[in-house]
């Protein structure tokens, strides 16, 4: 009997699984096995972290926020701050807020004294 040649679709897969584990460290980029199951993890890892990651952002800007409001008394503290632009509609998000907090505070400044009056 001859001897029959096995097709590429594996040895495909298994070269697509090793280029992505490349960068890993031992036997979690030279044997097959392991670097599947890093794979997984390493995948797993970056989608809960993609979540974690907004989380984050958003705990960064509130105490960029909170820092300048308390440290310049424009409403001595966050919490009123947000309130008061919800109440006026002024829907400008976290992120713009911290920028501006940052950047430019006397635009902070001119936006709680709109709020105000």
């Amino acid at each position: 009997m001859t001897r029959v040649r096995r097709g590429y679709i594996a040895r495909r897969r298994r070269t697509k699984i090793r280029l992505f584990a490349s960068t890993f460290i031992g036997a979690h980029s030279r044997l097959t096995r392991t670097t599947t199951q890093q794979k997984m993890r390493a995948l797993v890892s970056s989608y809960l972290d993609r979540g974690r990651q907004k989380r984050d952002f958003r705990r960064l800007w509130i105490t960029r926020i909170n820092a300048v409001t308390r440290e310049n008394k424009v409403f001595y503290s966050y919490s009123r701050l947000m309130h008061n632009l919800y109440k006026r509609q002024l829907l400008l998000n976290r992120k713009i807020l911290a920028q501006i907090a940052i950047s430019n505070k006397n635009c902070l400044y001119m936006i709680s004294n709109k709020i105000i009056k």
